[in-house]
């Protein structure tokens, strides 16, 4: 079966994001001052083919663990359904 993953990758809380710093000061220097603090991280999408549903996501977290993410400092979330 063909399965979308949607993976959604993030800094752990604690850890410095200078992206997102970067952008919070260009919001800032907009006019956006209501803007506390901005957090950057990554969105992916895959098709793959598996088995079932269960299948896919493992396949996927294994990918996450592997490449897609950093596990020391990046937490991730996936999503799986039926393409």
């Amino acid at each position: 079966m063909r399965f979308t993953a949607s993976v959604y990758v993030a800094l752990k809380p604690g850890v410095n994001d200078p992206q997102g710093n970067a952008v919070l000061g260009g919001l800032h220097s907009l006019g956006f001052s209501s803007v506390a603090d901005v957090r950057v991280g990554k969105y992916l999408t895959l098709d793959l083919d598996a088995p079932d549903e269960a299948a896919a996501s493992a396949q996927v977290g294994e990918m996450c663990e592997k490449l897609l993410a950093n596990p020391v400092i990046e937490s991730y979330r996936i999503e799986v359904a039926r393409a």
